[in-house]
């Protein structure tokens, strides 16, 4: 096990009615003047708004609200609650949803205290220390995916460019998380199961890690992942399954707050998320879909050179007994992960994620913004230069 710093400030608030404790929690942290940033009009119509603004009304909060954040949280609308901050001399941002609202509102944070615009943050222009300032940030849940409610990370995507690009440090932690898993009841299907291979790719970016590795995490990692998949399953089956929306929602904050890496020599490998970014950027796809479109090809793409990881996923997480042959095992656990995403309704190729096939044009694109026009590499596990990443989109794209 290597040498690691483990920092996790987020409180989390579990459990039913917990969104009614939202006023004292903010009021305790010294928030008098906050941001509600949300998305759909869900919240309002079930009335969960309403219970927002009282419990910041019995705490004489004052609030203002902006609404309209959509899959892949656009940089237009992120500037738009900066200049709301700024007018309004709002001292904390409250975000109502999922992983879109949450990175959204930390990018408003971050952009408040800041002279320079926010996107300079996400492409790399502007450094991004752990102490940089940011505005206090909070959450309350209603869509366990993106585990950004315990996590460093934030996304946004760049209409104009077609970019989506992420921030990284201390200064995007919550300070605190609220986790009801009745909140996500009324979640359709799809967005249920795309949200929940979502938590899952956050351990199995950190299952495919190069160099020494923590067997105490590896198991960790492989708990959680096994723990989803079934949960998955239960909440399609069952809509109304609490105990298994409460352990999607859990399990997705663990699977993002840095546990499933802590003792290994690498964070993991993330080619997956980097190379859907582009993927979203360009076609505004959920997350969880599209990774689970392109998984399958980038995995039978790896196994060509390195097999062996592959295969002892397939043991850890699908029970197939270890053998000397890492080969066969690995394009055997490709395939239980092809079927698995089947049988809860994800695509398996980006044909099935979007309903066409990329042109050559397309995908040649798609690898050259990947990779910063062929000057740097993704991945950890194998690493991918531009060729790779094309290669990748090809065998995805049918």
């Amino acid at each position: 096990m290597t040498n690691f710093n483990y920092y996790t400030p987020t409180r989390v608030v579990f459990g039913n009615n917990t969104e009614k404790e939202t006023g004292a929690l903010i009021k305790n942290i010294g928030g008098t003047n906050v941001l509600i940033h949300y998305g759909s009009e869900r919240i309002v119509k079930s009335g969960l708004l309403k219970k927002i603004e009282d419990s910041l009304d019995k705490q004489n909060i004052k609030y203002t609200e902006l609404g309209g954040v959509t899959s892949n949280p656009k940089l237009d609308l992120v500037r738009k609650g900066i200049d709301i901050v700024k007018k309004n001399k709002i001292d904390f941002i409250l975000s109502i949803g999922g992983g879109s609202p949450l990175d959204s509102a930390k990018a408003i944070a971050l952009g408040a205290l800041s002279d320079r615009d926010v996107w300079d943050y996400y492409i790399g222009i502007a450094k991004t220390p752990d102490n940089l300032l940011a505005l206090p940030t909070a959450v309350i849940l209603t869509n366990a995916a993106a585990g950004s409610e315990m996590s460093k990370s934030s996304v946004v995507t760049d209409t104009e460019s077609g970019l989506k690009r992420s921030t990284a440090g201390e200064f995007n932690q919550c300070k605190f998380a609220i986790l009801n898993p009745e909140l996500s009841i009324t979640l359709p299907p799809f967005q249920s199961a795309s949200g929940g291979f979502d938590a899952a790719m956050h351990s199995i970016e950190r299952y495919f890690t190069p160099g020494k590795k923590s067997s105490l995490t590896k198991a960790i990692a492989s708990s959680i992942i096994k723990e989803i998949f079934t949960d998955i399953k239960l909440v399609l089956k069952n809509p109304n399954d609490i105990d298994a929306r409460g352990n999607i929602m859990w399990a997705s904050s663990l699977s993002h707050n840095g546990l499933t890496e802590l003792g290994n020599e690498s964070r993991g490998d993330w080619a997956c998320h980097k190379i859907e970014h582009e993927l979203g950027g360009m076609f505004d796809c959920a997350h969880g879909a599209g990774i689970a479109s392109i998984w399958c090809a980038w995995a039978q793409y790896c196994a060509k050179e390195q097999p062996k990881t592959i295969a002892e996923f397939g043991h850890d997480i699908f029970n197939f007994p270890l053998s000397d042959n890492v080969e066969k095992l690995a394009i055997e656990t490709i395939e239980k992960m092809r079927s698995y995403l089947k049988e809860i309704n994800m695509p398996t190729s980006i044909k099935e994620l979007l309903g066409f096939t990329l042109s050559d044009e397309q995908i040649e694109e798609l690898a050259t913004k990947g990779t910063n026009n062929g000057t740097i590499t993704l991945g950890a596990y194998k690493v991918l230069d531009k060729q790779d990443i094309v290669n990748i989109f090809r065998v995805a794209n049918h």
